[in-house]
């Protein structure tokens, strides 16, 4: 009879263990999709770059102060409605023509503008147009 209880218990210890498995493959499988599709939606956000209302948008003055971080201009565009992701912006901003020439100033932007119009004024380069002071 000890021997029957014993040959159950590690039975079960290997039902259990591949149970346990399959339940940590599955995890592994999703996880893995999960971050594709993240980091696949992130490049995507990049380089698909969009106004955040086509057609006429609405004018908004952002000012930006001296010494403030292109994460900082970025929270604020984004708290005033003119782009979707501060983070992507960054990104954008870093992989740009206009990576580190962003000034500060007070300027009229709007929701018709694409990222990289918005950092075009806001580096002063007078084909994107807009008012900068």
């Amino acid at each position: 009879m000890g021997n029957t209880r014993e040959r159950i218990g590690a039975a079960g210890v290997v039902v259990a263990g591949g149970f346990f498995r399959i339940v940590l493959y599955t995890c592994v499988v999703v996880l893995i999709f999960w971050l594709g599709k993240t980091t696949y939606s992130f490049g995507y956000n990049i380089f698909n770059q969009q106004a955040m209302s086509p057609g006429e948008g609405q004018e908004v003055t952002v000012v930006i102060k001296e010494d403030t971080s292109v994460y900082k201009m970025a929270k604020t565009l984004e708290r005033k409605g003119l782009i979707e992701d501060a983070l992507v912006f960054c990104v954008q901003e870093k992989l740009s023509n206009y990576n580190g020439k962003l000034r500060p100033g007070t300027y009229l932007l709007s929701t018709a503008y694409t990222p990289t119009r918005i950092m075009g004024i806001l580096a002063g380069d007078a084909e994107q147009g807009g008012a900068g002071s």
